[in-house]
């Protein structure tokens, strides 16, 4: 085929997929098989492979994903993507209505309400129509550069309708569908399952890889302009207008009210609603439509005066306990859990919910049978929260906590200053297998395709019984197990190689001894250095590190002691895992650094950024976090619905800062 030809058919086939991308992802109504469509895009891969030099930067292709980057630039926002100021009832609401009205020339006021969709806020640029990068909000003045991940999005146009230039603002998210698929999907591998749908997304935007992002099926909503260039507008909800007119899938849920009262109603009706949506929001966005208004009303320091969040109070629905359970951890302790009869609760079915410890059931009055109130904590965790005494027959009845461990049938004790029943049978087979899903976790050894399931099958068939056994598992007898086929095991042998590299911290946290958390476990490596010294350490040594306190250097020190710990850690050795800390030591860690010194504490919800990262970033720089707000803490970055330690911080006269803040600090 020669050139010219090549090039007429590769127009009409980026056509023809466009229009049917759009079809399928903008309007929801498909008009060809997903076999039709497969075959179209096909052939223009083929094209495009044939004469590289017709392929273009907005081509459909593109959206399969592209190379692994080294990292994300840094790109500043035309305008800033400012956070909105929340509201949290009608009278919030209503004293949000007061202070427009009162800072406007006329009182012709309108407000649009839109769903807060629950994903990661980003930027769009389009030149000439074209899409040429797309970021992350950031600090609001500068976010990293996603383009290659935005393009996966097929909801997102690579070409507008009209050669406009225009940069917009957009919400990526993934829908519940999408994300119930991808944890059926995990738990068939025995992965840990993700938490929620905008944890998937914010993460799978901020990939290196944007094969990662082009696999998770995300959707993406614009809900206004940044700048456009030769074309007035003088309202948000014609900017909606006209954003649809150009191609973008605009979320259809909206509405202009001229009455307070009626957002509220509006507002509250979606309060009841929302989990009728296949897609997670977490509240309202209520914006003065007026850009005449908006103008006149400005901004603080951090974010509009025209726009408020309204947030959504914490789900909760009534369902019956039919049962509770007992599970054993990997420290023994015995907890709780109801068995519930399925309820839809925030956009999933809960049949499950934590019950904490013996004591919370007491206190609560639980009694099997009941009638109770249960809500996500966070909107993640289902716990239940309280019972419906009212409605009991005389049919219910009271829980007993078991008197001996369920695996073991060990007599079960309780601590001193403890509220948990535990176990303390060593040879507990829940003791040994949950002590080996915390090794392979994450923020332990993070050992790839290594998960409950997989470290349940291997337990069970007695090919590990310690830690130190999955370093000298056979390729055969991984082989000889079911659902594991040759490239699955390859994959997870060269993940469990891997491992062997990681710095002393994660083995040490990984090695599960009781009180020593992820924190500790850097402390005490960087303090020691390798293995074998802090083995080696007494009470008196670690109790004289900062945060090890005499519970936990006891813990340490007994841990330690064991003869059975000693024959894991040398066969660990002998298999050649590294036993040395390889990051900064203390002295190395910088000393002119904002954190430098300081005592952190991070409370509420971080937009931006995640705990971890938080954590990880303020370490790096010298500072520690902790836990709670005391006199000796130094500093308190309090993100979306900071609770008890900001109110703390306030009373103890603690400087506290945002996130934007936060985020300043860290870039300066």
């Amino acid at each position: 085929m020669e050139q010219i030809t090549a090039q007429k058919r590769i127009n009409e086939l980026r056509e023809l997929i466009n229009k049917h991308n759009y079809l399928y992802y903008v309007k929801d109504n498909p008009q060809i098989s997903d076999q039709e469509y497969d075959q179209l895009m096909k052939e223009l891969i083929q094209l495009e492979t044939a004469f590289p030099e017709l392929k273009t930067e907005d081509s459909p292709s593109v959206r399969v994903g592209g190379e692994p980057l080294p990292f994300f630039e840094k790109v500043e926002h035309r305008v800033p993507m400012l956070s909105l100021g929340n509201s949290f009832g009608a009278d919030d609401l209503r004293d949000f209505d007061r202070r427009v009205r009162q800072n406007v020339s006329t009182e012709d006021v309108r407000y649009v309400c839109e769903l807060k969709i629950d994903g990661l806020a980003v930027s769009l640029r389009y030149e000439d129509g074209v899409f040429i990068q797309g970021a992350t909000r950031g600090d609001g003045s500068i976010g990293e550069d996603i383009t290659q991940n935005l393009k996966t999005i097929r909801s997102m146009p690579l070409r507008l309708t009209e050669p406009v230039s225009i940069e917009v603002r957009g919400e990526a998210f993934m829908p519940r569908r999408a994300f119930e698929k991808l944890n059926r999907i995990r738990e068939e591998k025995g992965e840990q399952l993700f938490a929620n749908p905008r944890n998937v997304a914010a993460g799978s935007l901020r990939q290196l890889d944007p094969k990662l992002a082009a696999e998770r099926e995300l959707d993406l909503f614009i809900y206004g302009i940044g700048i456009v260039e030769g074309h007035p507008i003088d309202s948000h909800s014609k900017g909606l207008d006209y954003l649809e007119q150009m191609g973008f899938k605009v979320n259809q849920e909206r509405r202009v009210f001229s009455s307070i009262e009626d957002v509220i109603a509006f507002v509250e009706g979606w309060t009841e609603k929302r989990g009728q949506l296949p897609y997670d929001i977490d509240g309202m966005v209520i914006k003065v439509d007026s850009y005449a208004h908006q103008g006149e009303l400005g901004f603080t320091a951090k974010s509009p005066r025209w726009a408020t969040a309204y947030k959504f109070p914490a789900e909760e629905v009534v369902t019956i306990l039919e049962d509770i359970e007992v599970s054993v951890g990997r420290t023994g302790a015995v907890t709780p859990t109801a068995i519930l009869k399925p309820v839809s609760l925030a956009g999933t079915t809960v049949k499950r919910a934590s019950l904490h410890n013996e004591d919370i059931i007491r206190e609560k009055g639980i009694m099997i049978g009941d009638h109770v109130i249960v809500k996500k904590a966070g909107d993640i965790i289902p716990e239940v929260v309280g019972v419906l005494a009212e409605r009991r027959t005389g049919s219910e009845r009271p829980y007993v906590m078991p008197a001996h461990c369920p695996e073991c049938e060990s007599e079960l004790v309780r601590l001193e200053d403890e509220v948990a029943l535990r176990c303390i049978n060593p040879s507990c087979p829940a003791h040994i297998r949950e002590g080996l899903i915390h090794f392979v976790s994450r923020n332990a050894m993070n050992i790839d395709g290594l998960g409950e399931k997989v470290i349940t099958q291997l337990f069970n068939h007695e090919l590990i019984q310690n830690v130190a056994d999955l370093y000298f598992l056979k390729r055969e007898e991984l082989l000889a197990l079911e659902r594991m086929g040759a490239k699955s095991v390859d994959n997870l042998l060269a993940a469990i190689e891997a491992s062997k590299q990681n710095s002393m911290e994660k083995l040490v946290f990984g090695l599960g001894i009781r009180l020593v958390g992820a924190k500790a476990a850097k402390t005490l490596s960087q303090t020691f250095l390798t293995l074998d010294r802090l083995v080696e350490a007494s009470e008196e040594e670690l109790i004289a590190i900062d945060e090890i306190g005499p519970k936990m250097a006891h813990s340490i020190v007994a841990y330690f002691a064991n003869s059975a710990v000693h024959e894991t850690l040398e066969k660990l050795r002998q298999a050649g895992v590294n036993f040395e800390y390889k990051g900064p030591r203390v002295e190395e860690l910088p000393t002119d650094s904002a954190f430098a010194g300081k005592t952190v504490v991070l409370t509420g919800t971080l937009e931006q950024l995640s705990r971890k990262e938080a954590q990880a970033a303020i370490e790096e720089r010298g500072g520690k976090v902790s836990g709670s707000v005391s006199a000796k803490t130094d500093l308190v970055v309090a993100g979306e619905a900071a609770g008890s330690k900001l109110k703390k911080a306030q009373e103890l006269n603690v400087k506290v800062i945002t996130e934007e803040e936060f985020i300043a600090l860290l870039q300066s």
